[in-house]
């Protein structure tokens, strides 16, 4: 079972990192395999916005664009399809090193230099599309960090459950486990029903009663 972090602090919040939680948690019969920081590979990222986009000159497939970090204007080749003026995107500054080792620096990329580079999601690891970049919405704020804007800031809890603990296959069981472990109580969130926006109805009729 794989668990988010900060939704198990939802329910219950022990005052202790995820390390000596995971420790608790394997002591208890509750093996943690792995516990993985969500944002891990992400440092040097943040939400930019395309103001220009011109085809380069030695390159059909590229182009050369004038990227807004919210400090400054810098000039990035990319080859995405969907590299567009307005568009708002991950981009690796120099510097920043992704998952799967990638180092980002600046480059010359047939003979234009390049300042960083705008992001897929799959570049990232955020998903598994590679075909363009990351579109972030509208209202994304130019130039903060992506793990910010995205709400990473989380780490991933693998456990491996034995067949007999199938009480803790799901956040409530865990949250009950843990709030039993230090003597917390446990809560539940809080859910705001989604109000009801269609008034269309559609009759439905039974031509075989039992």
């Amino acid at each position: 079972m794989i668990l988010s972090e900060n939704w198990l602090r939802e329910w219950v919040n022990p005052d202790l990192d995820a390390e000596a939680l995971a420790h608790t948690l394997t002591m208890a019969g509750l093996e943690v395999d792995a516990v993985t920081p969500l944002a891990d590979g992400l440092s040097g990222v943040v939400v930019a916005e395309i103001v220009s986009a011109e085809p380069h000159p030695d390159a059909d497939k590229l182009r050369v664009c004038s990227v807004n970090t919210g400090s400054e204007t810098v000039q990035i080749v990319c080859g995405a399809p969907n590299a567009a003026a307005g568009l708002k995107a991950p981009l690796a500054q120099p510097g920043a090193k992704l998952p799967g080792g990638i180092k980002i620096k600046k480059a010359k990329l047939r003979g234009v230099e390049s300042q960083g580079m705008l992001c897929s999601g799959a570049e990232l690891n955020l998903s598994e599309d590679h075909d363009g970049l990351l579109a972030l919405a509208a209202d994304a704020p130019i130039g903060a960090p992506i793990e910010d804007y995205l709400d990473l800031n989380d780490r991933l809890i693998e456990i491996g459950l034995t067949p007999n603990r199938a009480d803790c296959l799901s956040v409530a069981g865990l949250a009950r486990e843990v709030g039993a472990l230090y003597g917390l109580p446990v809560q539940r969130p809080a859910l705001t029903p989604v109000a009801v926006g269609l008034a269309d109805s559609v009759p439905v009729s039974i031509d075989n009663p039992v």
